[in-house]
This record gives C-alpha cells, sequence and structure tokens, in this order.
C-alpha cells in the first residue's frame, strides 16, 4: 500500500501523548471499502488463515478486545481483512503497514516467502505474512509497543513475509517503528520522546545501534543473528555510524517524485525555518535522500497538524496540485485521491486510562475530510462508522465522505471553503463534547459504557453536520455544470 505514516513521541506532542498516524492509500485503480469496528475476544479465531498467502497460524488463547478498519464482505473474501490499524484494550495502538523497499544484495540473502499455488502435481507452498494479516496476528496479544516488536518479530522470523513493510507500535510511553529486512529479518527503532518522524514508503530507519539491538535493547531491537546476517552479506555502506537505510533500503530515481518530497513536506511543516523549497536541494530539498528518520520540531505537534500534514497537497509550495504553475503536480502529494482512510491513534496521559485511548478516523481523500474522535474502551460501533455497505449510500461516513471528495474535487476553488468549515466545526464540536463528557467522569463509573455513549453522541454531531456539507457541495457543483445557462426561465 503507498502509504504515509507519523509518528509523534510524547514530549513533541501538546498534550504529552504519544500518536501514531498513517494515510492508508490503495494502489491505483482500486478503492477498498473500509468500516470501523471492534473486535471482541469471542470474534478473534484460534487459527489465523491468510486469504492472501495461504499460511495457518495457531493463536495464543485469551485475546483482547481491539479496534481495527477492515475491508467489508465481500471485499473481505477476496483480499483478506486488511484490520490496518487499531488500539487494544490495554491501551496499545499499532498500524500495519507502511509499505517499504529494500535492495537486490538484501533479497538475494534473505528472499521474500512467496505463495507458490499447486502445479504439476505438486502442493500448493504457503507465503509468509503480509499487510493483510498484522494487526489480526499481534495487536490482541501485546501488553506495551515493546511487546508488540518481539512478537511481529517472532512471527516474521518463524513465517517470513512475502513483502516489505513498516509497522508503528505506541502505548502511553513509547513508539516503536519496526521495519522488516529481506523474508524473515527486521530491525525496530524507538522514537525519542522529543521527536516526530515522517515516513512514506521507503526504508526509513538510519542510524542504527547493531550493539544495542542484540543487547540491552534500550532503543533498537533486531532479528538476534543481524549482526552476522549484515557482515555475512557485506551490506554495511557506511564509512561512520551504521546507517540502515543504506544497508537495507533501495534507491531509485523515482524516489525523488513518489517517496521523499513527502517527508520533506512533512519535516518542513514542523520545522519551517530548516528547509528549502528547492527541488534542486540535494541536502534538505524534496529530493534529498537524507532527511532524517526523526526530527525535534520547532513547535509541539497537535492532532490537527498531523491531519493538516497527511492532508497535504503541497499547498504553500511551487508544488501545489491546485497552484496550476508550471511545477504543480510534479510530485506525488500526500494527500492523494487513493486514501480510503486516515488513523491517528493518540494516547492521552492527562486523562484517566479507562478512557484515555482514542483513534482519530476519517474514510476518503483527506483534503476534503474531517477526523472524528472514537474513544476504543467500548464494546460497540456507532453505526454511522460500522454499517458500510457495498451499495453507495449517504447513511454511512465512508460513502459520504467519498461522495463530498469526488464531487468537490472538480471544483475545488468553489469547493474548498465549505470544506474547511465543515472541518473545523466538526472538530471543534466533537473536543467540546469530548470536554464536557470527561469533566462529568468519575472514577467509579462504568468506563466501557461511558466511551460508548460519548462516541453516539459524537457520531450524531458528525451525521448532521456532513449531511449539510454534502448538500452544500452537491448544490455548488451541480450550478458549476457545463450544461448551466444564466437565463431566468422560471
Amino acid at each position: 500500500m503507498p502509504c504515509t505514516t507519523i509518528l509523534v513521541g510524547k514530549n513533541a506532542s501538546n498534550n504529552g501523548s504519544t500518536l501514531i498516524a498513517r494515510n492508508d492509500d490503495n494502489g491505483t485503480g482500486r478503492f477498498d471499502i473500509k468500516k470501523f469496528a471492534v473486535v471482541l475476544p469471542s470474534m478473534q479465531p484460534s487459527v489465523y488463515h491468510s486469504v492472501l498467502s495461504h499460511v495457518e497460524i495457531p493463536l495464543p488463547a485469551n485475546p483482547m478486545r481491539y479496534t481495527s478498519v477492515p475491508n467489508i464482505e465481500p471485499e473481505a473474501k477476496q483480499r483478506g481483512l486488511w484490520a490496518a490499524s487499531g488500539i487494544n484494550a490495554a491501551n496499545v495502538a499499532m498500524t500495519a503497514t507502511e509499505t517499504i523497499t529494500t535492495n537486490p544484495r538484501v533479497l538475494a540473502a534473505d528472499p521474500l516467502v512467496e505463495y507458490v499455488p499447486a502445479a504439476n502435481g505438486q502442493p500448493e507452498k504457503a507465503g509468509g505474512i503480509g499487510e493483510e494479516d498484522i494487526v489480526v496476528l499481534v495487536l490482541p496479544y501485546i501488553q506495551s509497543a515493546r511487546e508488540g516488536v518481539k512478537r511481529l518479530g517472532m512471527l516474521l522470523e518463524q513465517y517470513g513475509t512475502y513483502e516489505n513493510n513498516g509497522i508503528a507500535f505506541s502505548d502511553h510511553d513509547e513508539i516503536w517503528y519496526l521495519e522488516t529486512v529481506g523474508g524473515h529479518h527486521w530491525i525496530a527503532r524507538r522514537l525519542p520522546d522529543d521527536c516526530y518522524s515522517v515516513i512514506a514508503n521507503e526504508f526509513s530507519i538510519d542510524f542504527f545501534d547493531l550493539e544495542d539491538a542484540v543487547t540491552t535493547q534500550k532503543n533498537f531491537m533486531a532479528s538476534p543473528d543481524i549482526q552476522e546476517f549484515v557482515e555475512a552479506n557485506h551490506l554495511n555502506l557506511s564509512k561512520g555510524k551504521f546507517s540502515a537505510r543504506l544497508a537495507f533500503g533501495s534507491h531509485t530515481d523515482s524516489d525523488h517524485v513518489y517517496n521523499t518530497p513527502r517527508v520533506w513536506y512533512g519535516q518542513r511543516y514542523f520545522n519551517p525555518s530548516s528547509f528549502s523549497a528547492s527541488a534542486n536541494d540535494l541536502v534538505k530539498g524534496p529530493a534529498s535522500d537524507t532527511l532524517a528518520w526523526c526530527l525535534q520540531p520547532e513547535n509541539k505537534i497537535t492532532v490537527e497538524d498531523v491531519k493538516y500534514v497527511l492532508s497535504s497537497t503541497y499547498q504553500g509550495t511551487p508544488y501545489s496540485v491546485f497552484s496550476g504553475g508550471p511545477q504543480s503536480g510534479l510530485f506525488r502529494p500526500i494527500g492523494i485521491n487513493r486514501t480510503i482512510f486516515v488513523s491517528i491513534a493518540e494516547l492521552r496521559n492527562d486523562v484517566p486510562a479507562p478512557i484515555s485511548a482514542v483513534e482519530w478516523i476519517a474514510f476518503g481523500s483527506n483534503v476534503y475530510n474531517t477526523i472524528v474522535p472514537v474513544y476504543t474502551n467500548i464494546n460497540t460501533v456507532p453505526a454511522y462508522l460500522s454499517n458500510t455497505t457495498m451499495t453507495v449510500n449517504t447513511n454511512n461516513f465512508y460513502w459520504s465522505s467519498r461522495l463530498i471528495a469526488a464531487l468537490a474535487d472538480a471544483h475545488h476553488d468553489q469547493e474548498i471553503i465549505y470544506i474547511e468549515r465543515y472541518q473545523e466545526v466538526v472538530d471543534s464540536k466533537a473536543r467540546a463534547l469530548m470536554l464536557e463528557g470527561e469533566k462529568a467522569f468519575h472514577a467509579g463509573d462504568n468506563a466501557v459504557d461511558f466511551c460508548d455513549a460519548q462516541n453516539q453522541k459524537i457520531c450524531a454531531m458528525v451525521q448532521k453536520e456532513t449531511d449539510d456539507l454534502l448538500y452544500q457541495v452537491l448544490f455548488t457543483a451541480s450550478m458549476l455544470m457545463k450544461n448551466g445557462y444564466a437565463r431566468a426561465d422560471n
């Protein structure tokens, strides 16, 4: 999946929360149909069956409840669930995955584990695990972000993977980011608490402490044999400190159009005094190959900042998709038409733990949608988020968001004022409902009932505001149809 990920440490966010976020972008020519769901322990299988790779994996007993953003039926039968992102009952979040790349030296030494169908009298050969599978295999069984890395690492070592991916984990204290290396190897790095990271479809971790990864594992973890793997296959290309990006990543000219500009724009937003807008700047411009994996932001980062960057079309630069200038559309935007949802997992440290986990959700192209805060300590999900159907209808958030985007994009300059008002109104009203409810929450209250009720209130407001916006966007688009005529004939 061609996605964009943002990680924000607890000392880099405005309220002391950890934030992990990802745009889930479809490949060209497909739009997965999604819903927001909660998976209760009774719904989790005891043996997992992968649709794409046909691998079967026995699962531990006693899974936890967790949220997810799966494909709906019958889409799930064709390609699997693709649970994508979620937060579990222990307030541990993960998002999976950021599709990344590696190089032929790595793949030759540790090939991907690909599915081989039955042929010529030979039985099929199961493949490894991939984006379709990872959330279901890991999230219900982990009590911390660090445990998430270790469980996924164990699964990769045992079953392998058929694709290269990056996966983020968070809890109230830590954020970890894992990248797969070939078919069975992996590395993971802890995000410093005062830093953020923007990741865009490339092997992104730069400095990596191999010694720490195989000893204390304070800030780095990896496959147990990672040092031997690097040495045996002459993967270390660094003259100084070991760079995982150089060792395990790839380098193509297309990165400078498709990938690095997205990282550059995010770093430009969070560190505006440090970054050039010139495509010719090979050190700090959009074509740079050396943009840092993480940086300290110039200011504290909010959920709204994360959403803004994940909606980016390079506004404020010569590369803006909507500018019409000579460099317009030069780079692949972050806020692309193929985004099917965005999730921002916020684990707050300034409210009671039972009501602290919130997953901000939006569907469709981020330029035209709005994020909705959803408490995740829940047993039910409001119908507006969960009742997505294969048939287009406006009774759910998924299809309403997709319709608004498709109508508004054709008349962006005329429609964007209504979109921006909608985004501000929904955000303000949702936060007001959260504040009002949380002030009335007491230690002895039933947290699950509270979170279920809060979500219903928020979604009722969002549905009304979204319906109103859809009416306005449809009206404006109708007035601007090419077969319009100004003569009054009523």
